[in-house]
């Protein structure tokens, strides 16, 4: 595997390392030693998968709160998203800076995810699949979620939003959080 920290530290964008040959290719989509190595977390106990009928489905900014923050591990599987995380660690340099990362089924690229960041996507076609491993196990009660088009992060996404779940777009303003 190839792991490049972004510029949200502890955020990294793994690829897969692939050896090829007349039938294909092979390569590793998780390794314990691997990602021990670079100081990420390895104790996966959930995995998750999103189907998304629609190209220009949003979901997001979702995370859970400690004592049950999760690590992910984002891969498109089918079609195309375009993935954004925002570090909310208090403490970081990077608070409230963003990224985006497009993970397609063909690129086998990934996404890791550490605790404290808000995650969502927007699918950049129809019929995506995007699968997650987690770190913790999901908690009703210690979820958190962010508008997806909130003024604080200043997201710029690369289509225009066309399915939105009404949670998604009830959840608050980054501001009004902090001020309550």
């Amino acid at each position: 595997m190839i792991f490049t920290e972004t510029k949200l530290k502890g955020a990294f964008v793994i690829d897969v390392k692939r050896l090829e040959d007349e039938r294909g290719f092979f390569g590793r989509s998780y390794c314990q030693t691997e990602f021990e190595k670079y100081g990420l977390n390895t104790s996966v106990v959930q995995a998750n998968v999103s189907y998304n009928l629609q190209k220009g489905t949003l979901r997001g900014m979702h995370m859970q709160l400690a004592p049950f923050e999760e690590t992910k591990l984002v891969r498109c599987t089918r079609g195309a998203i375009y993935d954004v995380i925002v570090d909310l660690r208090g403490d970081s340099a990077t608070f409230r800076q963003w990224i985006g990362v497009e993970l397609r089924a063909d690129s086998y690229k990934m996404l890791y995810v550490p605790e404290g960041f808000a995650h969502g996507f927007i699918t950049l076609e129809d019929n995506t699949d995007v699968t997650y491993q987690v770190t913790q196990f999901y908690t009703a009660g210690s979820e958190r979620g962010y508008r997806f088009d909130d003024p604080a992060f200043g997201i710029v996404w690369p289509i225009e939003p066309l399915v939105i779940s009404p949670k998604d777009l009830s959840h608050p303003l980054f501001e009004s959080v902090l001020a309550s």
